[in-house]
């Protein structure tokens, strides 16, 4: 990458307002997102068919006039996507060059089955080559998910170790790594398992070599800046939330009892779009979901 490029890319993230668009839904989860977004599995008949709708799908957020680097500091992409071009650009070039948008790539390869009560990330073989792509196309930093379901402190340390494990190999390749333990919504005690959660992630940060930063990608806490102190290491570049199954509006209510924390929203960002809707409909609405989640992102 381009060092005057990533130096502007971290103090826009480390000093503007916005919030980080999650347009990274993988193979997985994109039948249904597409399915909400309006396009019925009839609609594809393959997977090179289906990622060519979801790119379609991405491109119109994209592409909208109000999707753009004064409100949105970065978007998260899937690598399917980094393939493709948008107007003629790669996509994570479009991004930043077009509109000022930092973009950042999902990595990981999906989820393990639960074991202690959490669900680790699938080996990413390819990481390496991976990374190097990412660096050619402009990309700043990275994501990769894993789940945790239960206040088990065992599966939550195996679950942040190795978070921090590949978050380093990231770093090594000059890359910013968003580390997402998400912490299901449902787990039934969830407020135990965030005492867990910060716990092990406050001494793994203690290990990381001075002058080092991550960010961090994590479910809204039950209680008002419960992660305030995460907020505020020295060793964190940024706190971002996901919407994690809450609606927009439940996320932002959330949000905005949690000071410093900026969202990173997928499902509640593209809210309410549909492929069948008019131009200025879909912008109209659009327009109104960016502006909330701005707002929201500024408390």
């Amino acid at each position: 990458m381009n060092s005057q490029a990533q130096l502007d890319m971290l103090a826009k993230i480390k000093n503007k307002n916005g919030f980080i668009a999650a347009l990274d839904q993988s193979g997985g989860s994109t039948p249904k997102a597409l399915a909400v977004y309006g396009i019925a599995e009839s609609e594809y008949q393959n997977n090179e068919e289906m990622f060519t709708k979801v790119h379609e799908m991405r491109t119109r957020i994209i592409t909208s006039p109000y999707f753009d680097g004064d409100r949105t500091l970065g978007a998260i992409l899937f690598e399917n996507t980094l393939d493709r071009d948008i107007a003629g650009q790669p996509s994570a070039k479009y991004l930043w060059n077009v509109k000022n948008i930092i973009p950042f790539l999902k990595v990981d390869k999906g989820l393990e089955p639960e074991k202690d009560g959490v669900q680790l990330m699938k080996p990413i073989a390819n990481l390496a080559e991976l990374l190097a792509k990412a660096n050619t196309q402009n990309v700043f930093g990275t994501k990769m998910r894993s789940v945790i379901k239960q206040a088990n402190a065992f599966g939550i340390e195996a679950n942040i170790a190795q978070q921090f494990a590949v978050g380093k190999q990231i770093l090594a390749a000059g890359l910013m790594p968003i580390l997402e333990p998400e912490l299901d919504i449902h787990c039934p005690e969830k407020a135990k398992a965030e005492v867990m959660l910060k716990e092990s992630i406050l001494q793994h940060l203690a290990n990381l070599d001075e002058g080092v930063q991550i960010m961090l990608k994590l479910t809204l806490p039950d209680e008002a800046n419960f992660y305030a102190d995460l907020v505020k290491h020295p060793k964190v570049l940024k706190v971002v939330s996901l919407s994690g199954g809450y609606s927009q509006a439940e996320a932002n209510f959330k949000l905005v009892q949690n000071n410093g924390v900026i969202a990173s929203y997928s499902r509640a960002l593209s809210q309410g779009l549909n492929a069948k809707q008019a131009d200025s409909e879909f912008n109209s609405i659009l327009n109104v979901s960016i502006e909330n989640i701005y707002t929201a992102s500024k408390s």
